[in-house]
């Protein structure tokens, strides 16, 4: 969660409102429901967390959006986070759950909400689940995206971006022409195959303590099928829910 910003799209997202996507009936969700999502890169957790707000009528809140929106803002916690990020500090975790619990107390959060690259360690969940029991909550469910790690590789490696305008392409390779400003197209260094599965490696070592730490809290820890659609995957998460 402690994160350092970069510029243009973070790792991480948080989008608290409306996406659009094609029409999808509207599922019900229980008052206050918060469902974390956990997976490794490449898995479609982004992807999947605005489709699922959109289908369930609740906002996608992650942990990029949310501290660059506080930092915006001119809060009180946002002015210290920005401290941290002027010195190109990590944010400490005990700021940005203070960041997130203000984004969980809003109107709009009311319902529930899609937690996305929120929790990646256990220290991340104990003080999420801290900042949620202040709030009167608590997590209703973890989802856990499955992927090959081959496919994880697959996907990720074959970004490209272009060196000039930075624009992100899929299908094409590094020393293309970028087809909007023939700039040449580029795979960034943590995209490379090794380097991809020493990201996917470190996600292992952390994340499988966090998937522990929730069964044994007794929170609903449900396995998600995540190849496929995009709507394959949206619609498997939503049967999931509503069993």
């Amino acid at each position: 969660m402690a994160e350092r910003t970069r510029g243009g799209s973070g790792t991480l997202g948080t989008h608290v409102g409306a996406v659009r996507e094609r029409p999808v009936r509207q599922r019900s969700t229980t008052p206050g429901k918060i469902v974390v999502l956990l997976g490794p890169p490449g898995a479609g957790k982004g992807t999947q967390a605005a489709k699922l707000a959109s289908a369930l009528g609740i906002p996608k809140v992650a942990t990029g959006d949310v501290l660059r929106a506080a930092v915006q803002q001119g809060t009180a916690l946002g002015t210290e986070a920005k401290r941290f990020m002027d010195r190109g500090d990590l944010v400490p975790d005990d700021v940005i759950l203070g960041i997130m619990k203000d984004a969980l107390s809003q109107p709009d959060a009311a319902r529930g909400a899609i937690l996305d690259g929120v929790v990646r360690t256990v220290p991340q969940a104990e003080g999420l689940q801290k900042a949620l029991g202040e709030l009167g909550r608590d997590v209703s469910a973890v989802l856990v995206f499955d992927v090959p790690e081959e496919e994880l590789i697959r996907r990720i490696s074959g970004r490209v971006v272009c060196e000039k305008c930075q624009t992100p392409h899929k299908g094409l390779e590094p020393g293309d022409i970028c087809p909007k400003d023939c700039g040449r197209l580029v795979r960034r260094a943590d995209d490379e195959p090794e380097a991809v599965r020493r990201r996917l490696a470190v996600y292992k070592a952390q994340t499988a303590p966090v998937i522990d730490w929730y069964r044994t809290h007794g929170v609903r820890v449900v396995p998600i099928d995540a190849v496929g659609t995009p709507d394959e995957v949206r619609d498997r998460v939503l049967g999931a829910l509503e069993r």
